[in-house]
């Protein structure tokens, strides 16, 4: 006996629907006392809450907001942690994707999930589309040859007349990451689509020992441990950098069999991460 016509799960006409994962409102635990060390990317995006919360508010006196954020950094740096954050703090439903989850081998498969995506954002509005990795449908349009590209090409262009098509007042903010602006086709940072940039740089001495504190409080500390020795000794870690020394250090202690986590260890730590 045939199970129906192959429209199920993993069927071949499933190919076209969105893969990308939704995270309900109350599912966000995410806030903004979670993001440590980028002040000022956090600064930036601070009254993308306030429309969320309140759309008609900003409606009123005719200001346009951005229907398009995007955040520029290294990996590591907290791109994805702060568009959850943004989610966490208005309340609104998240949906994410990696920009090469759109793209396959069959043309015009990666236009159709962006589609879908847009209609089921719209119908949960108001609500945040976040891609990541988004120079992987997102590259200038022209660069390279084969098949692939074409495919990628109508992904990209499908992206932008659903970026164009959006009315203000449809409540859907896209946040797109990615660490290679510079290979970006210039069509997606044109007013309307992803007009604003925020950048989320590598912590200073401030920001990493913001990020420590963050990630400590889930470990018994020793008491000769301090943030702010442990921040002076790791220029140049990025917050995952950071989350992964307070980890290797923990794992240190349980392999040693003591009860807290003391500056020895993260010495250890810092050694096998660096």
């Amino acid at each position: 006996q045939m199970q129906g016509g192959g429209g199920g799960r993993g069927g071949p006409m499933s190919f076209g629907k969105s893969k990308a994962r939704l995270l309900g409102e109350d599912q966000i635990t995410t806030t903004f006392a979670d993001v440590a060390g980028v002040d000022e990317a956090k600064e930036d995006v601070k009254e993308l809450v306030e429309f969320l919360r309140d759309p008609s508010r900003f409606q009123k006196l005719g200001g346009r907001i951005p229907r398009g954020v995007l955040m520029v950094g290294q990996p590591g740096t907290g791109k994805t942690l702060l568009a959850k954050a943004i989610a966490g703090e208005a309340k609104v439903p998240f949906f994410s994707i990696s920009g090469s989850d759109f793209v396959e081998m069959f043309v015009g498969v990666g236009a159709s999930r962006v589609r879908d995506m847009f209609e089921q954002a719209k119908k949960q509005a108001p609500c945040i589309i976040f891609i990541d990795e988004i120079d992987a449908v997102g590259r200038h349009r022209g660069a390279g040859l084969g098949g692939g590209h074409d495919e990628r090409e109508q992904t990209l262009n499908q992206l932008l007349v659903e970026m164009d098509g959006f009315e203000v007042n449809d409540g859907v903010i896209v946040i797109a990451a990615t660490n290679r602006p510079d290979v970006l086709d210039p069509a997606l940072l044109r007013p309307g689509r992803f007009d604003r940039q925020v950048v989320v740089g590598l912590p200073d001495i401030r920001g990493r020992e913001q990020i420590l504190k963050v990630h400590m409080r889930k470990v018994p500390l020793a008491e000769d441990v301090e943030a702010s020795k442990i921040a002076r000794g790791t220029p140049g870690f990025s917050g995952a950098d950071l989350a992964n020394l307070v980890n290797e250090a923990a794992l240190f202690a349980a392999r040693a069999n003591v009860r807290t986590v003391g500056m020895v260890q993260f010495e250890l730590a810092k050694d096998k991460i660096m």
